[in-house]
């Protein structure tokens, strides 16, 4: 009998102990590990981005080439024949670094804002709004794919103006930091006019109206010591002219702009842009109904 009392009294100690056990297991779970998660996400934003523009290439990488064929055809080897030099160099090798800076900028807009403004449309975006991913890994992430395409199609436009151009960078790191530089700050912007955008339509209004008349009249195909005074002047409020210059100066060795403004100029916007992109994705303008 007092054996099976002892028994008995011990059945509750033991339930107890297991129950503190499984306690004490629940309370120690490892956390989420916030860097990994991020990390991962980054990647597949980027990978997915990449894959986007490299799966449709006969519609996103195929016809800027063309056109920057077009335009080295037409302007460079036609009328550039006619055209006495420019700047000391020949008019075709004048105006290739700024078709192809002209082909990063609008690549690099282009495929943000597009991307971006279909991910809010088929609502995907919620799904990384509300995981544990950060908006910076978002804003990067976007902003690398823009990045990504940009460049691409500048080196094949690069590669197809030797058909046309035997160029050489005098200074390769400046014209490679400047197109890198470039493309990023195009993409925030297209990052931005998708936030804003409420239709298809929205996404087009900013390239045709604002960015292509920077583009043509930021010295793409004319020095600004071509131009009055007064012309000269309003250019220098044209962001693109600096970018234009700036990379001019990698390949060619010459520029309208003292290089190290063009610097300036670049990273201030980006700067700016960068602050406002994140800014909106942290208010959730655009985004959060």
């Amino acid at each position: 009998m007092s054996t099976e009392n002892n028994a008995q009294e011990t059945l509750p100690e033991t339930h107890i102990d297991t129950n503190f056990a499984s306690s004490a297991s629940d309370n120690t779970r490892e956390p989420l590990n916030l860097g990994a998660i991020n990390r991962i996400a980054l990647q597949t934003i980027v990978r997915k981005e990449i894959r986007r523009f490299t799966r449709i290439w006969v519609q996103t990488i195929v016809p800027p080439s063309i056109n920057a064929v077009l335009y080295m055809l037409i302007f460079g080897s036609l009328i550039g024949s006619r055209i006495s030099d420019m700047g000391g160099f020949r008019y075709i090798d004048f105006i290739v670094p700024g078709i192809i800076m002209m082909s990063v900028i609008i690549n690099s807009y282009a495929n943000v804002v597009s991307s971006f403004f279909s991910s809010k449309m088929q609502n995907y975006i919620e799904e990384l709004l509300v995981s544990p991913v950060s908006n910076l890994t978002i804003l990067v992430g976007y902003v690398v794919g823009g990045m990504a395409r940009g460049l691409l199609v500048g080196s094949l436009v690069g590669a197809v103006s030797l058909l046309f151009s035997d160029i050489n960078p005098v200074h390769p790191l400046i014209t490679i930091a400047v197109a890198v530089l470039t493309s990023m700050m195009f993409s925030l912007g297209g990052l931005i006019n998708a936030v804003f955008a409420k239709s298809f339509d929205d996404i087009s209004i900013v390239p045709n109206f604002i960015l292509t008349p920077l583009t043509y009249l930021g010295g793409v195909f004319y020095s600004i010591g071509l131009l009055p005074s007064f012309w000269q002047t309003a250019s220098m409020f044209n962001p693109v002219l600096y970018m234009v210059n700036g990379f001019r100066y990698g390949i060619l060795g010459t520029s309208d702009i003292p290089i190290w403004t063009s610097f300036l100029v670049i990273l201030l916007f980006i700067g700016i842009l960068g602050s406002l992109a994140m800014w909106l994705l942290n208010k959730g303008v655009g985004i959060k109904s």
